[in-house]
């Protein structure tokens, strides 16, 4: 996780600490690289807080990342899981240019929750940055999460499939919400594997070429296996 431990949002569902972050660390790269190098990792999945304070910073902060990894272990394959960015297209054209194997955004919920589920986010903001994405990358690889049990109707999970499926996303992963603290959203309800079931064959049907869908399914969960399945 890139751009410190500090995040500047308060998302109901998140438990990385909130507050005002350190400034950024522009020898991070360099040491993550490093890391990835030295473990032999073929697939690594590189994301961050947020960074409302320095949008184009931090983006610079993950392009130079990506480069690294590529210098230190040219075999690897680099994910990154980004945020919103505040929907600037120039941070995201920052990540886009430096040409990470698969590009990630969570929507994370629907959009009636989001105010609870996502402070600070828009929906409607998620939807265009995953369609810039390959407006400005044609042929990148696009992928997004979301988590169930937060109080959603499997009609509104299929909406969102829809608009993802519409922004031509690739690859989706759907996960159980599981409640980090009683300081966190409760969970409204947990799925059963086929409800689970149901919604990868909806999501399927609507055309993404790879879907994850369990209670254990999260952005990171079989990711190498995802890119095998989408990246040429």
């Amino acid at each position: 996780m890139l751009l410190g431990d500090i995040c500047t949002r308060r998302c109901g569902f998140c438990a990385v600490p909130k507050g005002r972050p350190l400034p950024l660390d522009l020898d991070e790269p360099r040491r993550v690289a490093e890391a990835v190098a030295t473990l032999g990792l073929k697939h690594a999945v590189i994301t961050s807080v947020n960074r409302d304070d320095d949008n184009l910073g931090g983006a610079r902060i993950f392009a130079e990342t990506i480069r690294e990894v590529r210098r230190a272990a040219s075999d690897c394959r680099v994910e990154v899981l980004i945020p919103d960015f505040q929907g600037l297209d120039e941070p995201l054209r920052i990540v886009l240019d430096a040409r990470p194997d698969v590009l990630n955004h969570n929507t994370e919920s629907v959009p009636r929750l989001y105010r609870a589920v996502r402070s600070g986010a828009r929906y409607e903001r998620t939807l265009r940055l995953l369609e810039n994405a390959k407006k400005f990358s044609p042929g990148m690889v696009t992928k997004s999460g979301v988590m169930v049990g937060l109080g959603e109707s499997m009609t509104e999970l299929v909406d969102v499939f829809r608009d993802l499926a519409e922004r031509h996303v690739d690859i989706l992963t759907v996960g159980q919400y599981l409640r980090p603290s009683r300081d966190h959203l409760p969970i409204a309800r947990f799925y059963t594997p086929e409800e689970f079931q149901y919604l990868k064959e909806e999501a399927l049907r609507l055309g993404f070429r790879h879907v994850e869908s369990g209670p254990l399914v999260r952005s990171s969960y079989h990711a190498h296996e995802q890119a095998d399945a989408t990246c040429g």
